[in-house]
């Protein structure tokens, strides 16, 4: 009896979920190759590519293959069944967008060449969206006038487009990609952290369905500041980011806004005399250190920075040139170091006549005695807790040994956090020390504030009658970046390692000898249609292909479960079951197959 027909009792048989529908592979597209292009160089390309999921057009944008939509869709899926949840209600909005929005919050002046800016045939301009903050804030504006709408959250699953300069690794850095993005709308800042909080928890339940291994971790809010701002990063080795966190507490974070603490206890007395020291031709720390016998963490860099004062006409009025002091063994956190107050205006690299004019030497030599100029001068928290620290001399060749705060020089104008946190530090939370892996960023939540409504003029009427700003959050997922990132965390040398909720299918039935044998043709059929009803994605594969090129082809396509039957198999009254994971096949009696495969599938 066939999907469509009715019970002898008159009740209809229930379809099977829209991923269970029927399918052989005679009447499906597959196009897996044995070579990866030669521009693939990251595993997710090249396997993607290879398994025939993706087939690239230009240069960042790709042809979503039908087994490369199959996984795209079931992402889709299970955000779209959470963000319903959530309570947020989906929309679409165009690709293409009027400029006159983008021009309302200045984005289209001020956004880089990664917004593709267009023109009609009316000499009309256009963007085509890479995000839609804009268009979104119209709508509501619109749409909300009372307290009394209000929260809402409007999202969409949307094609997007960034004009990146070097389009690279696939789906991953690519110009045209799907995201889901998400805009909450709230009456005040309380309701909107409310409204936060909502995504953040359901964004935890779409990544546990995902099966992969993720965290979710605090991440820097930019210039509209605050502290409500997670990133959720896919765990992986050839990740991009580098993720902190502390494996016995719950403190976690982006790098960039890892804390790092300050040295505990008073800082050491002076034990040497501050002494001029040559150093001919060593004009890095390690170097210097080295020469000296010393170790690296007594030495302290100097990088200089300067931040712009401009006039309306955008002319440089006036510059403050700045001295920023790190641990020789340390590295500067530019994000860290842009919240420093006077350096969060926006800051640059000093020019080298900049350098001169305030050093009196070049680069390499530099450290804060005997200045030329006045500058300002920033320690991190652990130069300043240093004693008898070594620095430049402001002479080529020449280091100064025992510098001591106070003594030799004045406490330094500011004490910040500068560095970026190293694998063995302590945690923020006191449970423990920091651990660092890497991760792809794959989903982002974040708090907005007033920064959109308060430029589009998007007001609701409160209580008492008066208009206000609305509140805003936004919350994206990269829909088309997370088959990719999963392949990077789940693959072997044969190929792709799906997890069941995102694999093209569930299960894969691979007869051997479909065309010459009635049996095995028949149990394969009958297996193929008894897990379709059931609710099992399946794939039979009767393209008649030779065992060992049939079984390369799901290997390298990630098929989670595969099932081969044999005319052997079927007189011993078994099948061969082996996940994809597993090093051997395991042999289960066929009467049993189909109760084996719902339990191992969770159907």
């Amino acid at each position: 009896m066939h999907a469509g027909a009715r019970a002898a009792s008159g009740s209809a048989v229930p379809l099977p979920p829209v991923f269970a529908l029927p399918m052989k592979a005679s009447q499906f597209l597959i196009s897996t190759l044995k070579e990866a292009p030669a521009d693939a160089e990251v595993v997710s390309h090249r396997l993607m590519t290879r398994a025939g999921m993706i087939k690239k057009l230009g240069a960042g944008i790709y042809t979503y293959m039908p087994m490369g939509l199959r996984v795209i869709r079931k992402v889709e899926a299970i955000v779209r069944e959470e963000m319903n949840r959530a309570g947020a209600v989906e929309c679409a909005m165009p690709v293409v967008q009027p400029a006159e929005l983008w021009q309302e919050t200045g984005r289209f002046g001020k956004m880089g060449a990664e917004l593709l800016r267009i023109k009609d045939r009316h000499d009309r301009d256009f963007v085509v969206q890479p995000t839609s903050e804009e268009v979104v804030t119209d709508i509501a504006r619109q749409e909300f006038r009372s307290y009394k709408q209000l929260p809402k959250n409007l999202y969409q699953i949307q094609t997007k487009f960034r004009d990146e300069r070097r389009p690279r690794f696939g789906l991953m850095r690519g110009r045209e990609f799907i995201m889901k993005d998400a805009y909450s709308f709230d009456r005040d800042p309380a309701s909107a952290k409310a409204s936060y909080q909502v995504m953040a928890q359901a964004y935890r339940r779409i990544f546990d369905r995902f099966g992969l291994r993720y965290r979710a971790v605090a991440a820097d809010s930019g210039a509209i500041g605050g502290d409500l701002s997670e990133e959720f990063q896919v765990i992986a080795h050839t990740g991009e980011d580098a993720i902190v966190y502390c494996p016995d507490g719950d403190y976690a974070a982006n790098m960039e806004k890892a804390q790092a603490l300050a040295p505990q206890g008073p800082r050491p007395a002076a034990a040497q005399a501050m002494a001029k020291t040559p150093t001919p031709g060593k004009s890095t720390c390690a170097d210097v250190a080295q020469l000296l016998g010393v170790p690296l963490q007594s030495t302290v860099k100097s990088l200089v920075l300067a931040t712009d004062q401009t006039n309306d006409a955008g002319a440089i009025v006036k510059t403050q040139v700045w001295l920023l002091l790190l641990r020789g063994d340390d590295d500067m956190n530019e994000v860290k170091a842009g919240k420093v107050p006077g350096l969060d205006v926006g800051f640059r690299f000093a020019t080298v006549p900049e350098i001169i004019e305030h050093f009196g030497t070049k680069p390499g030599y530099l450290g804060p005695i005997g200045l030329k100029k006045p500058l300002k001068i920033v320690a991190d928290l652990e130069v300043a807790h240093m004693a008898d620290w070594i620095c430049g001399a402001n002479e080529e060749d020449f280091h100064i040994t025992g510098v001591n705060w106070g003594r030799d020089l004045p406490e330094p104008d500011v004490v910040a956090d500068l560095r970026n946190v190293v694998e063995g530090d302590l945690s923020p939370d006191g449970k423990g020390r920091l651990t660092i892996e890497r991760g792809i960023e794959v989903g982002h939540v974040f708090y907005l504030g007033t920064k959109y409504s308060e430029a589009m003029n998007a007001t609701f009427l409160d209580e008492n009658g008066k208009p206000r700003f609305m509140e805003m959050g936004c919350y994206g997922i990269g829909i088309t970046r997370l088959p990719a990132a999963a392949i990077e965390q789940n693959h072997d040398e044969r190929g792709i390692i799906w997890p069941d909720a995102i694999a093209p299918f569930t299960v894969v039935i691979c007869p051997i000898g479909m065309d010459r044998s009635t049996e095995v043709r028949a149990a394969a059929e009958q297996l193929h249609d008894a897990l379709s009803l059931a609710g099992v994605d399946v794939m039979l594969d009767d393209r008649g292909e030779r065992p060992g090129a049939m079984f390369a082809d799901w290997e390298l396509i990630g098929v989670p479960h595969r099932v081969v039957i044999s005319d052997r198999g079927l007189k011993e009254g078994q099948m061969e079951y082996q996940h994809r994971r597993d090093a051997a096949a395991t042999k289960v009696p066929g009467v049993g197959i189909l109760d084996f495969l719902r339990d191992r599938t969770g159907s």
